[in-house]
């Protein structure tokens, strides 16, 4: 690493938002490099099977879709380094993106460092992902197509999250702590007018029943403390998510989740700052919608880098 290099634009997170805009970046002619702390792909990386990214009818293991999009980046001259990234300023003249294995600088700089999902914290949870427990219903919901599912959660992602499986599967379970739920008031009757979906109130998942796989679910009552069983093939979590903001949160603006403030531009209060992908606010996270903000965070940052 040359330490009095200035890239033209540093990219913090190789997922799909970040390795977008280092395609177009580099297919624009500009210097830009991608640091990554651990592989290309973020969570898209983890997901085994995508069929909701247009152009692959068969659909495509996550990982190898961000190898596709990290050796497309690169072919154009994008470059990648492997190094955590443990301190920015963002203010700073020609800004500063600190590593383990040294400073970096560049003259614009694009937050792409996504939003993990909030784990329920029961036993077993992370060794079940991918055999019965999930993160997204978009996602995975295909696999459970005629299947019982569980949805956990009371906001609107829980709600959307569970019409959304309504239409796939054959029956879905809503387990809420209160006995409202959260989420906003168009979602809840349509919850109640679909005929396979069923809410259980006052309730929390205590453990996962498994062998192999997920079999089932054990409930208890808030208030009584009695349990029950549900048999299902599936368990969608669906309370919330923990953007990675903490890099960022004493110079960007945040909204009261924590997510970064940047419209459909995705600048942020910070000039040549970009936030793109799940960790800046949005109605929709996916892989689609951060690989738009990489096309459009380039666009902006050409734009300031010319003077606009």
């Amino acid at each position: 690493m040359n330490a009095n290099h200035v890239y033209d634009m540093i990219i913090v997170g190789g997922g799909p938002g970040g390795y977008t805009a280092a395609l177009y970046a580099a297919r624009a002619g500009l210097d830009v490099v991608v640091l990554e702390k651990f592989s290309a792909g973020g969570q898209m990386a983890l997901t085994e099977q995508v069929d909701n990214y247009p152009g692959f009818e068969d659909g495509i293991d996550g990982f190898l879709l961000a190898d596709k999009m990290q050796k497309q980046a690169e072919r154009f001259g994008a470059k990648s380094e492997y190094s955590e990234v443990i301190r920015v300023d963002l203010n700073a003249t020609p800004k500063e993106v600190e590593t383990a294995e040294g400073i970096f600088y560049g003259k614009t700089v694009v937050i792409s460092t996504g939003a993990n999902p909030r784990e329920l914290g029961v036993p077993k949870e992370a060794e079940l992902v991918g055999r019965g427990v999930a993160y997204c219903a978009a996602c995975d919901g295909m696999f459970y197509r005629g299947k019982t599912v569980v949805v956990v959660g009371g906001g609107d992602s829980a709600a959307a999250d569970a019409l959304l499986l309504s239409r796939i599967v054959k029956k879905v379970i809503l387990v809420h702590r209160r006995d409202t739920l959260r989420a906003t008031k168009v979602y809840h009757e349509s919850l109640m007018n679909a005929e396979n979906v069923e809410i259980r109130w006052n309730s929390v998942i205590s453990e996962l029943l498994h062998e192999d796989k997920l079999s089932g679910v054990r409930l208890k009552d808030v208030h009584t403390g009695e349990e029950s069983v549900v048999e299902c093939e599936g368990l969608f979590i669906s309370v919330g998510r923990k953007p990675v903001t903490d890099l960022v949160k004493d110079q960007l603006t945040l909204d009261k989740n924590g997510y970064i403030i940047a419209d459909e531009t995705t600048k942020t209060n910070i000039s040549g700052v970009y936030a793109v992908g799940d960790v800046r606010t949005k109605l929709l996270r996916q892989i689609v919608t951060a690989v738009s903000d990489g096309a459009m965070a380039v666009t902006m940052a050409e734009e300031f880098l010319a003077g606009g």
